[in-house]
């Protein structure tokens, strides 16, 4: 970490594209077998309360809040996880270490198969509709 920099890193082949969820998705490249890391999101750490206060001012961002107060803005200095969108039956969870913020596989993801992470708590307290799509689907963030 560089003057509030994380560098991100990805360990498969990921491309960006249209999603079928919301807005641009990143889809697998290459098959990925269960239980690997996809990479870690790069960004700049910022406070927990900048990032709330841009997360009223934005109606799409990418923005993780890590455990210390922080929060990880992957809308700058990123890389393509930042476009995976939430689905209630995804295919990747994420999980936070120090200041890192890293995807792995859930189970095995084919090539092209879109990527996706319930999010779990949000900014949006419930109140922002989830298109995700899936069977089950909660309905809400």
């Amino acid at each position: 970490m560089t003057n509030n920099i994380v560098e991100g890193s990805i360990n498969f082949k990921i491309s960006v594209g249209k999603s079928r969820i919301h807005g641009k998705g990143a889809y697998a490249r290459e098959a990925i077998p269960a239980k690997r890391k996809l990479g870690s999101l790069g960004g700049m750490l910022i406070s927990k309360r900048a990032g709330r206060l841009k997360a009223k001012a934005h109606s799409s961002i990418s923005l993780v809040e890590l455990w210390n107060g922080k929060s990880l803005d992957a809308s700058v200095h990123s890389n393509e996880l930042r476009y995976i969108n939430h689905s209630c039956k995804p295919n990747t969870y994420m999980r936070t270490i120090g200041h890192h913020v890293e995807f792995y596989a859930l189970l095995p993801i084919n090539s092209g198969d879109e990527l996706s992470c319930n999010y779990g708590e949000t900014h949006h307290d419930g109140k922002k509709k989830c298109t995700c799509g899936a069977k089950g689907c909660k309905g809400f963030l």
